[in-house]
């Protein structure tokens, strides 16, 4: 039985901002090279009913386009795609050029990015190339302006620094890459509360700050140093902050979806972002927006890759005789820093360790018993994690850019089916 779609007006434009999905879903999926599950203690018929569910979430038609890979014992069980890269959007014609999404193709995983951050600040850490526990400003001098002084990175990373909100002209598309503009808005920034006291989602200014100590400390580019330290001695070919200008035609498009916010929402979603939501989507499309450097919104993945940096965290820092970190990196990365506490600028109880959404036994967005599971959420419906207990490495990027829809529920519904049908390996 198909789930029940709401159903579109008969005339005048769709007030939920859909994209046109057609009769048979197989035209446009694809799917890539799957070990057996049976091979890792998983099912054929569960591996199914996972790809069901999703299936099910592109049916809502907020998503042109989703790409899913889950990862069990380090062995893809499933790598599929499934919708148009570009050319099926709510405003698109039925005649608009289709381009099919694969499992190679790569998307922008906005928020998802500040994961990649985060391990590469702890892999830093590591080398002694910088503290956690130190104060930005001992990096960053100026940065001590307006009552700043005391801000940690560590606080930085686990979204206690007072400094949620991007500064008014960091989005200026002609200044993201001038990095002196860049830091005199943050030297110039002032806290909306005392530094640790409480948590508030940073969700671009954070990383755009981690950028700048990382470049005074290396005297690189943070893209440079992600690449040099993690994705090249594995061979990645995406997976850092934005693409070659040659590369950004292969980038799937974004897609303002769903019904139009409105206040609070839209207000909140504004002032964290620096743009109104459409104005901000329309934007990740923009070239110069995607051969940027934006560390906490602007990572370019595949999920299949995205899947395979969880699995370096899960295996404890080495993947395919790789050893990038040490074991103990990740456990200090992942220790928790709050429980469930009401994030001021999202208005929801989210644990966060440095650097990574936590998950729980009862309240989690990486499905139901996952207290062990660590990740981070992109743009409401991108998720990628990792859950030791089940050893899963997840990805799961998506392109329709909805905050609120009537079929939410079904994205939350994938990462509970994928905790149902790979079972715990071992108790946290």
């Amino acid at each position: 039985m198909k789930p029940l779609q709401t159903p579109r007006l008969p005339i005048g434009p769709d007030p939920l901002r859909r994209s046109r999905i057609p009769r048979r879903l197989s035209e446009v999926t694809t799917v890539g090279v799957e070990t057996d599950p049976t091979d890792v203690g998983m099912t054929r018929d569960g591996v199914e009913r996972i790809w069901k569910d999703a299936r099910t979430l592109y049916r809502s038609g907020i998503h042109p386009a989703l790409t899913l890979c889950v990862r069990r014992h380090g062995e893809v069980v499933l790598d599929r795609a499934i919708g148009h890269a570009r050319g099926n959007g709510p405003k698109d014609g039925p005649d608009t050029e289709k381009v099919l999404a694969t499992p190679e193709t790569p998307m922008c995983m906005f928020s998802a990015t500040k994961g990649i951050t985060a391990a590469l600040i702890h892999l830093l850490d590591e080398r002694g190339v910088l503290h956690v526990g130190d104060r930005i400003a001992e990096y960053l001098p100026e940065f001590a302006r307006n009552g700043k002084s005391g801000i940690t990175i560590a606080q930085v990373l686990s979204h206690r620094a007072g400094i949620p909100n991007l500064p008014a002209g960091s989005l200026d598309l002609d200044r993201m890459d001038d990095w002196e503009f860049q830091r005199e808005l943050f030297y110039d920034a002032t806290p909306i509360h005392r530094p640790g006291k409480r948590q508030a989602y940073h969700a671009v200014s954070g990383g755009n700050l981690l950028g700048e100590v990382v470049r005074e400390v290396t005297g690189k580019g943070i893209r440079d140093v992600l690449a040099e330290g993690i994705l090249d001695p594995l061979g990645f070919r995406w997976t850092n902050y934005g693409v070659a200008a040659e590369d950004v035609d292969k980038v799937a498009l974004n897609y303002p979806t769903g019904p139009v916010l409105l206040p609070p929402m839209s207000t909140m979603l504004t002032r964290a972002l620096g743009l109104p939501p459409d104005e901000a989507t329309v934007l990740s499309n923009e070239p110069r927006f995607l051969t940027a450097v934006a560390p906490a919104a602007n990572g370019v993945t595949t999920a299949n890759e995205l899947s395979r940096f969880y699995e370096l965290l899960r295996n404890g820092g080495e993947l395919d005789g790789v050893r990038i970190m040490d074991p103990r990196t990740i456990r200090r990365a992942t220790v928790e820093q709050s429980h469930l506490e009401v994030d001021l600028s999202l208005g929801l109880p989210i644990g966060f360790s440095m650097g990574f959404m936590l998950g729980g036994r009862r309240v989690s967005l990486f499905g139901g018993d996952t207290a062990g599971a660590f990740g981070h959420l992109g743009w409401i419906n991108i998720l990628s994690w990792t859950d030791p207990a089940r050893a899963i490495s997840v990805a799961m990027i998506t392109t329709g850019k909805a905050a609120l829809y009537p079929e939410v529920t079904r994205f939350l519904q994938i990462p509970r089916r994928i905790g149902m049908e790979a079972s715990k390996i071992q108790d946290n």
